[in-house]
């Protein structure tokens, strides 16, 4: 069915976290966020959540607004993610899950959208504005094609709630990390041990941890506490300073360092 929890095995098996960076398709151009995940993968990571722009993007901050909006200006659009996803899973066997919102989804049409997806070799599918209450079309024309639908549980979830939230789910829970939106930050969110806690007593899916995590210290800091950890705005920033000619190489050296210090013995 899905590559998703073999990547979780495997990762359990070695006692490290799964690393999962993030990349803006059609940032700065299509054919380089490509290059991006090829790098990411050869750098050592062990899923890739591919990000499809969208111009009202809420759950995203400053840093991947400003790419999303670039790579519109490039005409990204979500049939050319697809075809990116399909290049991308041309030449890895890992995970790749599609991160997008609703609105271009629910244009595209769900069963069609699932359909696509899985030709193109993905195997999950990130929604953050659609509520797990909400998206029984969006799960049946995604359980029909093979593709994991994976919740979002904030911190401010009720514990109550996110056993309920995890069984409209597969694949693993996106545990966002603070409240607020996507970003880089120095530290990991106080209170983050005691959520990921109350998740992990709700539910036997893997635990990953999103916004904000943006340094090995504090992929090495979710070691015993979560089973994997997504990054996205600090590649990006990474991206960005860096010359042109050395920015794809730096991003992935800082996914290696990421894969490092996800050995968790």
């Amino acid at each position: 069915m899905s590559r998703i929890p073999a990547a979780f095995r495997d990762a359990a098996a070695d006692s490290r976290l799964v690393i999962a960076p993030y990349v803006a398709l059609g940032y700065p151009d299509m054919p380089t966020s490509v290059a991006l995940a090829r790098a990411y993968l050869d750098s050592g990571a062990d899923m890739l959540e591919l990000g499809v722009p969208f111009s009202d993007p809420i759950a995203d901050g400053p840093t991947i607004q400003r790419a999303t909006q670039r790579a519109l200006a490039e005409g990204a659009t979500v049939a050319g993610c697809i075809e990116a996803a399909a290049a991308i899973r041309a030449s890895t066997g890992a995970p790749l899950v599609l991160m997008g919102y609703a609105n271009p989804f629910m244009k595209w049409g769900y069963e069609d959208l699932a359909r696509d997806l899985h030709g193109a070799g993905v195997d999950g599918l990130i929604v953050p504005d659609l509520l797990p209450d909400d998206n029984d079309d969006l799960a049946s024309a995604c359980n029909a094609h093979g593709l994991n639908v994976i919740s979002l549980l904030a911190p401010t979830t009720p514990s109550e709630r996110i056993g309920r939230v995890a069984e409209r789910g597969s694949g693993f829970l996106y545990c966002v990390s603070l409240t607020g939106v996507t970003g880089r930050r120095q530290d990991l969110q106080t209170g983050l041990t005691a959520f990921l806690q109350r998740v992990g007593e709700a539910s036997t899916l893997p635990r990953a941890v999103g916004f904000g995590v943006s340094t090995p210290a504090h992929v090495g800091a979710l070691c015993g506490q979560a089973e994997a950890a997504i990054m996205a705005s600090a590649l990006i920033d990474i991206f960005d300073a860096a010359p042109p000619s050395q920015a794809v190489s730096r991003a992935a050296a800082h996914v290696g360092a990421m894969v490092d210090a996800a050995r968790c013995r």
